[in-house]
């Protein structure tokens, strides 16, 4: 096996691996303060498209997690760089919030409900039964299907929620078209994200606390990966799956030598 270079740069999830609930995780302050400190390249990444990074920035920093905007990388971003270098300047429709329209529209896109060349699903936080009609009928007229991310469910304080994936289904079961998602563990996400910091994924690592979409994503984009303890996957459940992270770790506090 070929040596792996040493990591020059550094992309990691947010929910499980820097905070949880709302709380930060042990030792997420520190490094990303040493990350900020060192200089290198480096992005914070979630699948969830209701925020703007300028959104994310605030609400880490009320947990004292200092993260540039400019560091932060969502599934609404990657989506709209990529409908914008498929079909530049082009129209759609959108379901989803802030997060989502702000990117489309940063990437020059018209949103529309008249003949859209794209029916754009994310997430957000009421799903309207008239919406979910428009998309359909616009997808069986032609446009092209697009989702955020596959994550069937998302957390809140009262249980799980209907995430995007879930909802793309209901949409696929009506049309008989399935959606490209954009997000993990898709590593189109990955790549866009090091082409946007100018990194490259041989001296790259991924942090995440999930197997199927973070380590995966990380894999299959050619970087080191780590999977934290702190999230949704646990030692118990490794064995489930064909492949594996470089290393398992503990927390993010484990990380921070690393840097």
């Amino acid at each position: 096996m070929t040596e792996r270079q040493p990591i020059q740069s550094w992309l990691t999830d947010m929910d499980g691996v820097l905070m949880h609930e709302g709380v930060p995780i042990p030792g997420a302050d520190v490094f990303i303060t040493k990350l900020r400190d060192s200089g290198k390249p480096f992005l914070v990444l979630t699948n969830n498209s209701i925020y703007t990074a300028r959104d994310l920035h605030a609400r880490l920093k009320r947990i004292g997690l200092e993260v540039p905007v400019e560091n932060i990388w969502t599934s609404a971003l990657a989506t709209a760089k990529f409908v914008g270098s498929q079909h530049p300047d082009g129209t759609a429709y959108v379901i989803g919030e802030a997060g989502l329209t702000t990117a489309l529209h940063d990437v020059g896109y018209i949103l529309t409900n008249s003949d859209p060349d794209f029916v754009i699903l994310g997430e957000t936080r009421t799903y309207s039964f008239e919406a979910l009609t428009k998309a359909i009928r616009l997808i069986k007229g032609g446009a092209r299907f697009i989702a955020t991310n596959p994550d069937n469910t998302g957390p809140s304080t009262e249980g799980v929620l209907p995430a995007t994936g879930s909802v793309a289904a209901l949409i696929t079961k009506a049309t008989g078209k399935e959606p490209y998602f954009v997000g993990k563990p898709n590593p189109l996400m990955m790549r866009t994200g090091l082409n946007t910091i100018g990194a490259h994924s041989e001296s790259s690592a991924m942090i995440g606390d999930r197997m199927d979409t973070d380590v995966l994503a990380g894999l299959e984009a050619g970087m080191t990966t780590y999977l934290v303890l702190t999230g949704l996957t646990s030692v118990s459940e490794l064995d489930r799956f064909p492949y594996r992270a470089t290393e398992v770790v503990d927390s993010i506090a484990d990380l921070v030598d690393r840097i």
